[in-house]
């Protein structure tokens, strides 16, 4: 799990993904056309990405891929994201953590 919390507060904006996953595909393309450059964790990728895996279920992630952390802080799953982005919540946050400047 530290190695989850330290990866996810080097950036504004941090995804842990699998590259398979469609979702994950939906998440990371709607923070690129938002203008957010992400830190981008492919699970099935790294060399311990199943140990992120867990770590991230522990934190709560079910399932445990998209997980998006946006200040360090955990947001969560695809849901959180597409229901921050409809209420106008999403861009605000991202200005906040210093992920977009206009």
């Amino acid at each position: 799990m530290d190695r989850v919390m330290k990866l996810s507060s080097k950036t504004a904006v941090v995804i842990f993904s699998k590259s398979s996953c469609c979702m994950c595909h939906a998440v990371k393309s709607l923070f690129y056309n938002l203008g957010v450059s992400p830190a981008i964790y492919e699970l099935d990728e790294e060399p311990k990405g199943w140990e992120m895996e867990k770590a991230l279920q522990r934190l709560g992630c079910n399932p445990s891929v998209p997980a998006v952390f946006i200040g360090g802080q955990l947001v969560n799953s695809t849901n959180s994201i597409m229901s921050l982005h409809l209420t106008n919540r999403l861009v605000p946050m991202l200005k906040d953590a210093g992920a977009i400047w206009l």
